[in-house]
């Protein structure tokens, strides 16, 4: 009995790494989507942290705080300081106010992402990326 060739013919192959190449094109950019999304709710977690300690400070001191510094944050955890830098604006009028900004890096991923802000009424800006 006589044995035919094993193995894959260049035709076959071609069209698995056809088949591939087209899986690589739609799951590499969905991919990337959701890494920005991932890295866009952990600022939102950090912002909404910083939020809750300035109206905690506020109560305490009747002011809210214009520093991270202030408010017990030492360093912003690692997932976002990678993408993120956050300050804190404080309005001095009355009544007294706050606004926490998550800025992205600008050579980093989330640089096309924009920015995210809250404020001491739990304003959300912008509304699309909450």
């Amino acid at each position: 009995m006589k044995k035919g060739p094993h193995g894959f013919t260049l035709i076959e192959l071609l069209i698995a790494v056809a088949v591939v190449a087209i899986l690589a094109v739609i799951a590499i950019p969905s991919y990337e989507s959701y890494i920005v999304r991932s890295n866009r709710a952990a600022a939102k977690a950090a912002l909404m942290d910083v939020a809750q300690r300035e109206q905690q400070y506020m109560l305490d001191t009747r002011t809210y705080a214009a520093t991270l510094v202030d408010l017990g944050i030492g360093s912003l955890p690692a997932e976002v300081a990678r993408h993120y830098t956050i300050a804190i604006a404080v309005t001095a009028t009355a009544p007294p106010g706050f606004t926490a900004t998550a800025t992205p890096l600008p050579a980093g991923r989330q640089a096309a992402d924009g920015l995210l802000r809250i404020n001491q009424a739990g304003v959300r800006e912008p509304a699309d990326k909450w």
